[in-house]
C-alpha cells in the first residue's frame, strides 16, 4: 500500500497560510495596513524572523507590498495577476473565477461534442486510462486531480482540432487549480463523493464512445454545472472582497 508523504510545515508557512486566509475572507482588505512585524510576532507567539519569511512569501505571491517607512499593505488583486496559482491567489475577485467557469463551459461542451464525432481508438484508450487513474487515485487527491485534468485533455485531443487543444493548454494551469479547489470542496460538501465525480466522467466517456455528440455536450455541461454549484455554494459565497 502506498501512502502519501506528509511534509511538516514550517512556522513561517503556517503564518503565511493564516494571513492568506484572512486576505481571502476579506478580514484584511486591499489597501489596508498589516500589523507590524513585532505585533505579528507577539500575536502569533513566534520569532520575528518567521514573520518576515511569511511576509516575503506573500509578497512573492503578489498579495502584499512593503512600502519603505510606511509598513506592509494588502494589494488589490486583479485578473492581470492570473498567472499565480489559483490555490494561492484565489484571491482575485469573484468575477474572474466566474469568467473562468464560463470559459470552461463554452470551450469544453463544444469539445465534447466534437470529440464524439471525431474520436479515434487511441483517443478512447487515453480516456480509459485517465478513468482508471481516477479510480486508482481514490484517497490520493493529488493523483486524482492529475487524472481529472488528463481526462479533459484526452477529450480535447479527440476533437482533432489543434487550435482548440492550444486554447485548452493556455488555460490548463487555471483549469488544474479549479479542479483542485473543486475536489476539496466537493468532498467537504458531504453531498458528493469521488465516486460521483468519477461517474460523471465515465458517463461523458460512454457518450463519446457511442458517438452521441449532443449527449456528450449535455453531460459535459451537467458536470461543469455541478462544478460551478459546488464552487458557488462553498467558495464564491464567501465574503471575498479583493
Amino acid at each position: 500500500m502506498n501512502y502519501k508523504k506528509i511534509k511538516p510545515k514550517k512556522i513561517y508557512e503556517e503564518i503565511a497560510e493564516i494571513l492568506h486566509e484572512m486576505i481571502r475572507k476579506g478580514e484584511v482588505r486591499p489597501g489596508e495596513k498589516l500589523d507590524s512585524v513585532q505585533q505579528l510576532a507577539e500575536n502569533f507567539q513566534v520569532g520575528r524572523s518567521a514573520v518576515r519569511e511569511a511576509l516575503s512569501a506573500l509578497k512573492a505571491m503578489g498579495l502584499i507590498e512593503m512600502r519603505q517607512g510606511e509598513g506592509t499593505f494588502v494589494k488589490e488583486i486583479t485578473s492581470s495577476d492570473i498567472s499565480f496559482p489559483l490555490s494561492t491567489s484565489i484571491l482575485m475577485n469573484k468575477k474572474d473565477i466566474e469568467n473562468l467557469l464560463e470559459l470552461r463551459k463554452i470551450l469544453e461542451t463544444g469539445t465534447a461534442s466534437a470529440a464524439a464525432l471525431k474520436r479515434t481508438p487511441d483517443n478512447l484508450l487515453n480516456m480509459e486510462q485517465a478513468l482508471e487513474e481516477m479510480q486508482r487515485a481514490h484517497g490520493n487527491e493529488e493523483l486524482g486531480e492529475q487524472a481529472d485534468l488528463q481526462f479533459h485533455f484526452a477529450v480535447a485531443e479527440a476533437a482533432q482540432n489543434p487550435m482548440l487543444l492550444n486554447l485548452m493548454q493556455q488555460v490548463s494551469s487555471l483549469m488544474g487549480e479549479t479542479m483542485k479547489e473543486t475536489r476539496k470542496l466537493w468532498l467537504f460538501s458531504k453531498q458528493t463523493t469521488t465516486e460521483k465525480l468519477y461517474d460523471e466522467h465515465l458517463a461523458i466517456y460512454k457518450a463519446i464512445l457511442a458517438q452521441n455528440a449532443e449527449l456528450s455536450r449535455l453531460l459535459m455541461l451537467e458536470h461543469l454545472n455541478n462544478v460551478e454549484e459546488i464552487l458557488t455554494k462553498y467558495y464564491l459565497a464567501a465574503p471575498i472582497s479583493i
